[in-house]
């Protein structure tokens, strides 16, 4: 199936509006073009910068649901993990509270990720997925879609394979503590220097 990507890592929701949406605009509509779906994650990076501001973040972010809504007979947000990032971003709520009002507003479906993360699913950073928690993003956004009934022909799970042992598990598991325990204490540092 065709699929198109405008995502840019680090990228906000300002740059979506001032970057992506312009550069889709120059190189790849077409007069009237239609799309069965369109996704939106945003405002991770947002959220975590230090300049943090919901009056920007939230007219950015409904100007590019907007222009989804305007494209695509489907729309998806998402919303973020509450436990994200280290140290801990504050503002999650209000950002999530913030993209199911403008989803709720525009017509959009939205994937609640909120409660989303585990050891095997959030990298040691708590902001990235891991290949199993893009999986299991991936499964989720297909049951929010399939309730609003668009066929699903594939599940994600069911193209993956994968062996472990339990030399493996204790060597990821070990790993990933000390990658965890490394990040919550440079968190703690930049805490106790702030």
């Amino acid at each position: 199936m065709p699929f198109t990507s405008y995502a840019v890592d680090g990228a906000r929701a300002a740059d979506v509006v001032g970057g992506q949406i312009p550069l889709f605009k120059r190189v790849a509509a077409q007069s009237g073009s239609r799309y069965e779906l369109g996704c939106l994650y945003i405002g991770v990076n947002d959220v975590r910068a230090e300049d943090w501001a919901l009056r920007r973040f939230e007219p950015d972010f409904r100007t590019a649901v907007t222009f989804l809504r305007e494209r695509c007979d489907r729309v998806l947000t998402v919303t973020a993990p509450l436990d994200l990032g280290r140290p801990r971003a504050l503002g999650v709520e209000e950002m999530d509270d913030a993209i199911e009002r403008a989803a709720a507003d525009l017509g959009a479906l939205v994937l609640d990720l909120r409660g989303f993360g585990a050891r095997n699913m959030m990298m040691s950073d708590h902001v990235h997925p891991t290949a199993f928690g893009q999986i299991a993003i991936a499964e989720r956004a297909l049951d929010v879609l399939a309730r609003d009934g668009m066929r699903v022909a594939v599940r994600p799970s069911s193209l993956i394979a994968y062996e472990t042992t339990w030399w493996k598990r204790l060597r990821g598991d070990a790993t990933y503590a000390y990658r965890h325990l490394k990040v919550s204490a440079s968190a703690a540092v930049l805490r106790l220097l702030r």
